[in-house]
């Protein structure tokens, strides 16, 4: 058999704890020939609130622990029995390895090199401009692009409204 990703259910909120749990109970019943790496998928993610910048960790997938492993009887037993796991993901009792790709896609996106951004703002909200050729103007949200960290701001300038678009760090909330 070879090592696969499986995943693996907790409760909510117990991710980090859960991974610790796991590494202690591998260390003390030797089991690090069978289950060799326990992530918890996380993402860089920079949240502006008030004007302010903020990096912050992101769990991908709340709830859920990756752990790539050789599934035996012993190892479902030690992972199963750890605290705070409540399951492994899979049909029935039947625990199911992710694809390569799966697996693969996963690890990628946490090593992804630019942060997401969010942003609270949602459209009808005021803004401030605070860098650009529109710097301090007042503006109104129109649309909110969150993938391309992007929004449709409607600025008033020679007696209209004319809209532009900005990025997430160019704007500032007006509360």
């Amino acid at each position: 058999m070879s090592k696969q990703w499986y995943v693996i259910h907790t409760y909510s909120g117990y991710e980090n704890k859960v991974k610790a749990n796991l590494e202690k109970r591998i260390a003390s019943m030797n089991m690090g020939d069978k289950i060799f790496r326990i992530i918890v998928p996380e993402e860089d993610e920079i949240e502006i609130k008030g004007g302010k910048k903020q990096v912050l960790k992101r769990r991908i997938f709340p709830g859920y622990v990756l752990v790539e492993m050789i599934l035996t009887d012993e190892s479902w037993y030690v992972v199963r029995n750890t605290p705070g796991v409540t399951g492994f993901v899979g049909s029935g009792n039947k625990p199911l390895p992710l694809t390569q790709a799966e697996a693969e896609e996963i690890l990628k996106r946490m090593e992804g090199e630019s942060p997401r951004i969010r942003l609270d703002v949602t459209p009808g909200e005021k803004i401030r401009v605070t860098s650009g050729p529109f710097q301090n103007f007042i503006g109104v949200v129109e649309e909110v692009n969150a993938e391309k960290a992007k929004l449709k701001v409607l600025i008033s300038m020679f007696g209209r409204e004319v809209p532009i678009e900005l990025d997430y760090s160019q704007i500032e909330k007006i509360v």
